[in-house]
């Protein structure tokens, strides 16, 4: 699902999916940035800088600009990383099971690129009850494009 920095929905496309070279990711990422969306890394507890924003706005892939979620859905986990209760449009992200350090999770990545985002949980608030943790360096927020007025 495509979405403007607007917020607003475009609409159902087939995109590509994106495909690059390990070095064109290190170019194009910072350290952290590859380390985690790439290497399925996870940053450190509260070192990211995506608290939930005062104004609204999309968060979107860091790799492919893919809107992933609305800062509408975010909310205080406590955990130290952003947490949101749904994603942007479901087909946006994918599922997939992530049995690393001997636990099984759900991971969330981007469906464009694959870029790792963080995991899925099932301690989060009404409505979902979801809690998709996600690594700030992963997301990349966009103030939400106020409306132009008529001249």
């Amino acid at each position: 699902m495509v979405f403007g920095d607007d917020g607003e929905r475009v609409g159902e496309k087939t995109l590509d999916k994106i495909v690059k070279t390990d070095a064109a990711w290190r170019r194009q990422l910072s350290p952290a940035a590859y380390r985690v969306a790439r290497q399925a890394g996870t940053e450190r507890p509260y070192s990211g800088d995506h608290e939930k924003p005062d104004t609204p706005g999309l968060y979107r892939c860091v790799c492919c600009d893919t809107a992933l979620f609305d800062a509408a859905t975010q909310f205080h986990s406590g955990t130290g990383w952003p947490s949101f209760w749904a994603p942007i449009a479901a087909n946006n992200v994918s599922e997939h099971v992530d049995r690393s350090f001997g636990m099984r999770r759900t991971e969330i990545t981007c469906t464009r690129c694959d870029a790792h985002l963080g995991h899925v949980f099932n301690d989060g608030p009404p409505p979902t009850r979801l809690r998709y943790c996600m690594n700030a360096v992963a997301l990349r927020f966009v103030p939400t494009a106020a409306p132009s007025s008529p001249a």
